[in-house]
């Protein structure tokens, strides 16, 4: 089997291509989740106090979180469930995702500060976890 045969087969999995897609999508919105959190960097005041870290990091958090229901929702994963039904399993999803977030930020903070390195490790922490839990649960119905 040749490796471009190969690449074939792989590409029309339909979970592998969704995985892609939720991974261009998590992509947009980890640039809207960047942009914000830079942003209010910015304005808070004592932005590297323990709860100003924590209010910034779950305001641009959610902030990318929204962006990514929508577009998951309509490209991803083609949902014609019932919306407020699926926005509400997503959202319970990215909370769960920002526990572990604020848990990878508490283990490297002390190391690395409450800047974009620990943000990014944070926000990295939960993609894995979102995918399947949203694809088998929020997005379960779509065949």
């Amino acid at each position: 089997m040749s490796a471009l045969s190969l690449f074939e087969r792989v590409r029309q999995r339909r979970g592998v291509r969704q995985f892609v897609k939720f991974g261009i999508v998590g992509a947009s919105g980890f640039v809207v989740n960047f942009v914000l959190f830079t942003i209010l960097q910015r304005v808070v005041p004592n932005h590297t106090g323990v709860a100003q870290y924590y209010a910034i990091y779950s305001v641009s958090f959610l902030a990318g979180g929204v962006s990514n229901y929508f577009l998951n929702r309509i490209w991803t994963f083609r949902s014609t469930g019932h919306a407020a039904k699926e926005g509400m399993q997503f959202l319970s999803v990215s909370v769960l995702a920002l526990l572990v977030g604020f848990a990878v930020s508490a283990i490297v903070s002390p190391t690395l500060g409450r800047g974009h390195r620990t943000w990014f490790l944070a926000t990295c922490a939960g993609i894995v976890v979102n995918f399947f839990i949203n694809k088998y649960w929020t997005f379960r119905s779509v065949e």
